[in-house]
């Protein structure tokens, strides 16, 4: 995925399910090719293939099990995500916690299918125990301010660039993001001055009124 980068996760919200999910990953593309700003999407396990059957910018999963193919009922293959159209995932995403050693048993399984590794952290200690692990993407995402309307970017700067400063130290070819409140292009533009590459993101574009509207605010702020 090229940089600066924006990752809508879709979460399970009604309004990215299904017909929704393809309509959001819609906009997210039109405004990705009209800006020239990578946009990559995150939708459910289930909208994965439908959507990529439609759209070209990167779809990422939620989540993956540390599975190889076998008899590994209700988990979630690396294998059948990356055929259903999928080039990364999200792992250890707060609302999908993982311990340490499944953390990396996810980045391993991932690499093995070629598969992007975008890892959540929730503070900067944990963001240095990933950075070990040698993901692609680290998030720093306080769970605190996720959803809140209240910028991680605005209101803990300081732990934004250490995070920046601890991973890089540890391994300089990990892509730092930032989450959690991103509603504003002002905020996507802070989090690039205080030297990550990017945001994830969701209720600020699923939920928006116009997510077309918040997307090209966004757009713009990083042009």
């Amino acid at each position: 995925m090229k940089i600066p980068l924006i990752i809508v996760n879709f979460k399970c919200y009604e309004e990215s399910t299904g017909q929704n999910a393809l309509k959001l990953a819609k906009i997210c593309e039109s405004v990705s090719k009209e800006y020239k700003i990578e946009i990559a999407v995150a939708p459910q396990f289930t909208d994965i293939c439908s959507i990529s059957k439609e759209i070209n910018i990167p779809i990422l999963s939620q989540h993956l099990d540390p599975i190889k193919p076998g008899a590994f009922t209700g988990h979630v293959s690396a294998l059948a995500l990356k055929q259903a159209g999928a080039v990364g995932t999200l792992i250890n995403h707060s609302e999908r916690k993982l311990e340490l050693n499944k953390i990396r048993e996810c980045i391993q399984t991932a690499k093995d299918y070629e598969l992007i590794t975008v890892c959540c952290s929730a503070d900067v200690n944990e963001s240095k125990e990933i950075a070990k692990f040698n993901p692609g993407f680290i998030v720093y995402e306080p769970p605190e301010l996720i959803g809140s309307g209240i910028s991680v970017s605005q209101t803990k700067p300081e732990v934004v660039e250490k995070t920046v400063n601890v991973i890089k130290k540890i391994n300089p070819n990990i892509k730092v993001l930032c989450g959690a409140g991103i509603t504003k292009g002002e905020d996507v533009k802070k989090a690039l001055e205080l030297g990550t590459v990017g945001v994830l993101l969701a209720s600020g574009v699923v939920k928006a009124k116009d997510p077309r509207k918040v997307l090209i605010d966004f757009a713009e702020s990083i042009k």
